[in-house]
């Protein structure tokens, strides 16, 4: 069994915690570890081999640096160009994996799931398996607790040795049918998890939707390595349909099943759900961080950097983070959505990125900034090195707090060291490394006409972020 891991997403039902840059997967909202780790670690105790991932660019070193934090090994981070949605992810990793003769069947698993009984699922694998190896395309439906609009459903048809055959596919329904579909025991919220073969995929994906195939094949027959990662051709991929599993193929499939799982399972797909699931004190909240609340009941509170106190109300969310602060009545939580379009739509960085950025060799923060001037906290993993670069419209001031650094401006490089500062002009070529054997933080000013982070021309980078021409 090889597990596919779908790592996607844009971070908008969970913010100001999650954003583009940083979506709800790569965060911890239910445990120490992240969405992603979890995902893999629930894994422990199964057959599974070594996780296959799919993500956008963007986000690839966020993956492997989790995946290296908990030490967990995989079979490959395949790169989406562009977001297709998952009938295309899924057939470039059926592809890649049936690529050495190979038939592995793949357990299709979303990064950003909660589950709590780790045995339920487990035995649902195995079921799912037995389904698998006849050739059915296996999903996972939920054992519904409540009436839910925010789900789809799936109808159980006839009883096979381990589950079902799958008789419909539902939208998300109407209260009222919701209701209705619970009370008659034979639906079940769609968790948008599977299991198959791989050939047994491609063959319905060839059978139903022929256009995804041929194009995800011809993406990735020049699949390219690229340090962890494994690239597909982008302009070949851009022209692929975007379209699910469920449309692409499962809702076609003559040969759907489905295994029932019952085993606290969440898409956590907003601030409401995550109360839902959470542990709550005597009065129904939940809090997390530094937080004091007083005649307060059935909220959740989330604090990131400073207190956070909620006096005399009822039902509400409360999320801080370093720099943005949400509130919002627990029954209108999906409306955040439109409150991140606003924020896309004015062009404002509280859309894409946290006050504290997280790159492949560490990390900044921005402390403070003016018209003409902006401060940053800057953290450079030991053996780490940002790329050679150049500004236009900028000059930087570097002063080490700890740690040392290997500062190259243009031809010369120096060994800057704690308490020790260093400037680096406008139009200056310049580089810095951490040699040593600890984080190096750095305050770094920067001054001048434009400030943004497009104003960064790299002549070389380790990470591969430099433009090809």
């Amino acid at each position: 069994m090889k597990p596919v891991v779908l790592a996607g997403g844009t971070g908008s039902r969970l913010w100001p915690k999650s954003r583009a840059a940083l979506p709800k997967q790569f965060l911890s909202l239910t445990s120490d570890s992240t969405m992603l780790q979890d995902t893999i670690t629930r894994l422990n105790g199964t057959d599974a081999e070594a996780p296959v991932f799919i993500c956008n660019d963007a986000h690839r070193f966020l993956v492997a640096e989790q995946l290296r934090k908990k030490n967990i090994k995989h079979g490959g981070i395949l790169l989406e160009p562009v977001g297709r949605n998952t009938a295309p992810a899924i057939a470039l990793a059926a592809l890649h994996a049936t690529k050495n003769g190979e038939d592995p069947i793949l357990l299709v698993l979303a990064a950003d799931h909660l589950i709590k009984d780790q045995s339920a699922f487990h035995s649902a694998i195995i079921k799912a398996g037995a389904l698998a190896n006849e050739g059915k395309l296996v999903t996972f439906g939920i054992v519904p607790d409540q009436p839910h609009t925010g789900y789809g459903y799936i109808k159980a048809g006839n009883v096979l040795n381990v589950g079902f055959e799958v008789a419909d596919f539902v939208e998300k329904p109407e209260l009222d049918t919701a209701k209705q579909y619970v009370e008659s025991g034979d639906f079940f919220w769609n968790s948008g998890m599977f299991m198959f073969k791989a050939s047994r995929y491609v063959e319905e994906l060839s059978k139903y939707n022929p256009e995804i195939l041929k194009i995800c094949r011809r993406a990735i027959e020049t699949e390219a390595p690229d340090l962890d990662f494994i690239r597909v051709d982008s302009e070949i991929f851009a022209t692929c349909p975007d379209d699910s599993i469920d449309y692409a193929v499962m809702e076609k499939t003559d040969s759907a099943a489905m295994v029932p799982l019952d085993a606290g399972w969440s898409d956590v797909g907003s601030w409401t759900s995550l109360w839902e699931t959470a542990n709550k004190d005597g009065n129904g909240n939940v809090c997390v961080g530094d937080t004091i609340l007083e005649n307060t009941k059935n909220s959740y509170v989330n604090a990131e950097q400073r207190l956070v106190s909620v006096i005399g109300l009822e039902d509400v969310i409360v999320v801080e983070t370093k720099d943005a602060v949400m509130v919002a009545h627990k029954d209108d939580a999906q409306s955040i959505k439109n409150v991140v379009n606003k924020l896309k739509a004015e062009k404002r960085p509280e859309f894409e990125f946290h006050r504290e950025v997280f790159r492949p060799w560490g990390s900044y923060d921005s402390i403070d900034s003016g018209a003409r001037f902006q401060v940053k906290r800057i953290t450079v993993k030991p053996g780490e090195k940002l790329s050679v670069q150049m500004h236009h419209h900028r000059a930087e001031h570097w002063i080490v707090v700890s740690g040392s650094a290997n500062v190259t401006i243009d031809d010369s490089t120096q060994l800057v060291t704690e308490n020790e500062s260093v400037y680096i002009p406008i139009g200056a070529v310049h580089a810095l490394e951490n040699p040593g054997k600890i984080p190096l933080e750095l305050i770094e000013v920067q001054s001048g006409a434009y400030l943004g982070e497009d104003d960064i021309v790299r002549f070389s980078d380790r990470y591969g972020r430099v433009e090809k021409k």
